[in-house]
């Protein structure tokens, strides 16, 4: 943790951190101000900077997603509305934006081909081709787990790097061990709520941005729901050049908060390609939205989701179906999340 921040601060300072350009564009300014506004203040003390203990037991490794069974799996899928399927994924393609490969020298995706047909036919009978590929797990749609992010070399349930992880990985809250997730989900569409194509650089979502967004769309949260959260930002998408890592708006502290505390999400999502907003206001912590809701309140988020159809259709309640693929070991996992519309229900 402390070596991430160390790049952080040394990103800023080395004079690469793009800001400065960004403000010298006048509409962007005024954008800035006349939303930035409702985020501007002192920070509660909402992080306590220690990893938890969870209330599901010393074994837990998967957190909130606890809080799915079998019965609320049915109750949503019985309230499916027709056949009609949002594909909430992006492609995966070599140069593609991603988080970390600017930030922190961190792989980029490649895909290379292994095995080919003959180019021109010829004699062959039988045509073969396949491919390998090779990536950072966090690229592209994908969840964090539990294991991503820790507290003073803690993770969830107060598990150690001591003792749980390897050179192979974690050998607790991997990706591997997280179930197939079906859910009841829930777009909050905060762009469309301000009416704005996206949220403007490194903008930190509020409470009342929520609240807000949810009152126009005339839609409620109940406890273990997947939240998914629109910036607007995929609107960009993939020009490299405008979705970088440390100009991302997101999720504030106060605002992860109200979402996993007095809401109850079980999974949060967004369009982003990390979440919260970036770059931190906490100068110890480069990312303490991650830190809160993965070590402090066992809370798996996704990022880097194409809500746009959604957004487009108007469709805030669905049936959310996802799976990390099962990766020992592994702090994240590629995933294709679906949104299937369903009826409204009490």
């Amino acid at each position: 943790m402390k070596n991430t921040a160390q790049k952080f601060n040394h990103f800023i300072k080395r004079g690469n951190f793009p800001m400065r350009q960004l403000l010298a564009n006048k509409a962007k300014i005024c954008a800035v101000v006349a939303l930035a506004i409702g985020s501007v203040g002192a920070h509660a003390q909402i992080a306590e900077n220690v990893a938890a203990q969870s209330p599901w037991g010393p074994t837990d490794e998967i957190g909130t997603l606890n809080m799915m069974t079998e019965a609320s799996r049915f109750n949503i899928l019985k309230h499916v509305a027709n056949g009609k399927v949002y594909d909430l994924a992006v492609d995966l393609f070599v140069g593609m934006p991603d988080c970390c490969s600017a930030a922190f020298g961190d792989p980029t995706y490649q895909m290379w081909m292994i095995h080919g047909p003959a180019r021109s036919g010829g004699e062959e009978l039988l045509s073969h081709s396949s491919e390998a590929i090779s990536m950072n797990t966090h690229t592209g749609t994908h969840i964090d787990t539990l294991s991503h992010f820790g507290l003073h070399g803690e993770i969830w349930n107060g598990v150690s790097a001591d003792e749980a992880l390897g050179v192979r990985g974690w050998a607790k809250s991997g990706a591997d061990k997280y179930p197939p997730i079906v859910a009841r989900g829930v777009l909050i569409d905060v762009a469309k709520a301000k009416n704005v194509e996206h949220l403007p650089v490194s903008y930190s979502i509020t409470v009342e941005d929520l609240k807000e967004a949810l009152e126009k769309q005339g839609t409620t949260l109940s406890p273990g729901d997947v939240v998914l959260v629109r910036t607007g930002q995929m609107g960009l998408w993939p020009d490299k050049s405008k979705l970088t890592f440390f100009q991302q708006s997101g999720l504030s502290l106060e605002a992860a908060q109200w979402l996993a505390e007095e809401q109850k999400a079980m999974v949060l999502g967004a369009d982003n390609l990390g979440l919260e907003s970036f770059p931190s206001k906490n100068p110890d912590n480069f990312a303490p939205v991650h830190s809160y809701l993965l070590a402090e309140k066992g809370v798996s988020f996704i990022e880097l989701l194409w809500l746009e159809e959604l957004s487009r259709d108007e469709v805030y309640e669905f049936a959310f179906i996802t799976a990390p693929l099962k990766l020992r070991g592994a702090t994240g996992s590629p995933i294709r999340p679906l949104a299937i519309p369903v009826r409204r229900y009490d």
